[in-house]
């Protein structure tokens, strides 16, 4: 039975009361991070004073950001979902559906509950080096991060209806029953129990427009209570593990910097001076969306960052002018995916860290990958143009200059971030709070478009995002450490590394691996996950490691943005406030210029490592 219009009422009234709790301190935490990160390069570079302590900090505000910022998500329903096969069943079946949306996070997360608070109970005897404060106030962060979201789930559920959600219960509870009474034949087949959890039970959940992350840490705990004896506690430490890794603070800081970057004006003013060198031809706009990815690459590292720049800029004029809504979604995804090597890419960061890279090498080695994809992108956008430019006039010397004045303040912000990093003056995670500051005073004084009360929302928004963002990673870290116990890397690495051919062989099989990884692992859990086994492997068959690097990294980039799979593909759709479904068949031939990009990169070594000496 629906509610009464005074349940209905207070439902409503307690979801905006909840809304508040969350959002606040989750807006201050993105603020405090940029705080304490600006504050901690300015003693260090300017006063010659650093300060030991900020990084303890900035930790422990991170989690609390990214558990808060996982909440509002939930409650904004912006969580990554796959919708195709949904949007096509008829009114009763969505209504199924949307009960599962619900239902698998509150399952989940009440599952976890308890496991999370015995964790971060077991981390109070663990003290902070330079702060002396008990971890517990920073893992504390997980848990109440999950009573929040199970409290909008229960609302969810009560403003929803109880009916389609106790038949999504009923099925769940029986698969459990199905999967308890199978327990010895599941032991018996051994790995292969894996295709149950992660193609069966995970693939379904997805399909079904289940919420991604919620999808991946269901189905490792299924596997886990239904395998073997590991205690859940380890599942809440694999997420806490994958969540608070210093290196993602730049996800949230490069957000950040790409709706400032937009609110400024910053990137309007580089895509009009773009858009004046190439507005009058035939996929002019086209040209300048993969010019705008480059150049915005460079500035938030963070590919969701680069396409929340740039769409809001370019897709209504696109649009305008006659272009497909899902061939502009179509290519802005795979934009996305052309400038997974462009610095001060974070994956790129997380690679250098865990297979012991050169950081700067890896930067110098990815910019020309980068461009040699984005002219493989350029050729398939041109004939697939829809543009009508028949009364565009070429811009005349003069516009063009005007644009281009107007334009450079915001084309220094590229050259600063890489500035900063290689001549050391802020690592990759605290060089953004550089741009931050520096937009802001663009913003203010010179194009003085910013509206100061846009900020609140931004930081709500930079917190969902990266909450929606860092969830996933957390569970897909926990799902990857399950996959390593049961054995199933090593079998991977030992399987890739007996493929015949030598150094190509290895090469091919890396490729077709890393996109179908790239494809249901987040790409930092997969490299951290595989770069370790297979680097070396690389090194013995005589393929530089800056040039391997790129490969897989393109690869996985190709995987994240292939639907129906591909997190990145929903987040570009979502960004572009597109249905997935306009753009699943237009994005084939975008994926296939990118994979012949992928295949010249892998064959010509020049391309990755010309210009390391």
């Amino acid at each position: 039975m629906p509610a009464s219009e005074a349940a209905s009422a207070l439902l409503e009234r307690a979801d905006a009361w909840l809304g508040a709790v969350i959002e606040i301190p989750a807006a201050i935490a993105v603020a405090a991070e940029v705080v304490i990160l600006l504050g901690s390069v300015i003693m260090r570079f300017v006063f010659d004073h650093p300060l030991d302590w900020t990084d303890e900090l900035a930790s422990i505000v991170f989690l609390w950001l990214a558990s808060l910022g996982s909440a509002v998500a939930l409650r904004r329903g912006t969580h990554m979902r796959m919708t195709a096969l949904v949007a096509r069943l008829g009114a009763r079946g969505r209504a199924l559906c949307e009960a599962l949306a619900v239902a698998v996070p509150c399952l989940f997360l009440l599952l976890m509950l308890l496991p999370m608070a015995q964790y971060a109970q077991q981390q109070w005897v663990v003290l902070t080096p330079a702060l002396s404060w008990h971890d517990s106030i920073r893992a504390a962060a997980v848990p109440t991060g999950a009573a929040l979201m199970i409290a909008i789930s229960v609302l969810r559920i009560g403003r929803r209806g109880w009916r389609p959600v106790l038949l999504v219960i009923a099925a769940l509870a029986a698969t459990a029953v199905v999967l308890r009474v199978g327990e010895p034949l599941l032991a018996a087949i051994g790995n292969w129990n894996l295709l149950v959890f992660f193609a069966g039970l995970l693939g379904v959940a997805v399909l079904l427009g289940a919420p991604i992350a919620f999808a991946f840490g269901l189905a490792t705990v299924a596997y886990l209570l239904c395998t073997g004896s590991t205690p859940l506690q380890v599942v809440s430490g694999r997420m806490d593990e994958g969540m608070s890794s210093l290196i993602l603070l730049a996800v949230p800081l490069f957000i950040l910097l790409g709706h400032l970057v937009e609110a400024t004006g910053m990137a309007k003013a580089m895509v009009d001076f773009l858009a004046s060198l190439l507005g009058h031809v035939r996929g002019g706009l086209s040209y300048v969306l993969i010019g705008a990815m480059l150049l915005v690459s460079g500035i938030s590292g963070a590919k969701t960052a680069d396409m929340a720049a740039v769409a809001p800029v370019l897709l209504p004029g696109m649009k305008r002018r006659g272009n497909d809504e899902g061939e502009m979604i179509s290519l802005l995804a795979a934009t996305g995916a052309m400038a997974e090597t462009i610095p001060p890419s974070l994956v790129l960061i997380t690679i250098g860290s865990v297979a012991g890279i050169s950081i700067s090498a890896l930067f110098t080695g990815g910019i020309l990958p980068g461009i040699v994809l984005a002219l493989m992108l350029a050729v398939v956008a041109r004939q697939r143009s829809r543009e009508v430019v028949a009364n565009m006039r070429r811009a005349s010397w003069r516009h063009i200059g005007r644009s281009f004045a107007i334009a450079l303040p915001a084309l220094v912000l590229p050259m600063l971030v890489r500035a900063a990093v290689v001549f050391g003056v802020a690592t990759a995670t605290e060089v953004s709070t550089i741009g931050i500051a520096y937009t802001l005073v663009l913003g203010t004084l010179i194009y003085r478009r910013l509206d100061w009360r846009r900020l609140y929302p931004m930081l709500v928004e930079t917190a969902a995002l990266s909450g929606a963002i860092l969830f996933i990673i957390g569970t897909a870290t926990a799902m990857a450490w399950a996959l390593t116990q049961s054995g199933f890397s090593n079998s991977l690495a030992q399987m890739m590394t007996s493929v015949p051919g030598g150094r190509w062989g290895f090469l091919g099989i890396s490729i077709v691996t890393f996109i179908v990884l790239g494809s249901v692992l987040e790409g930092i859990p997969a490299m951290v996950l595989f770069a370790p086994l297979l680097f070396p492997v690389a090194r013995q068959l005589g393929i530089h490691e800056v040039q391997y690097a790129m490969v897989v990294i393109l690869a996985m980039g190709i995987g994240l943005f292939a639907p129906p799979f591909g997190l990145g593909y929903y987040a570009a759709c979502t960004i572009g406030g597109v249905s997935p479904d306009l753009a699943m068949r237009r994005i084939w031939p975008y994926l296939g210029a990118l994979l012949v990009g992928l295949l010249v990169v892998a064959a010509v070594p020049w391309f990755s490592i010309g210009f390391l000496h």
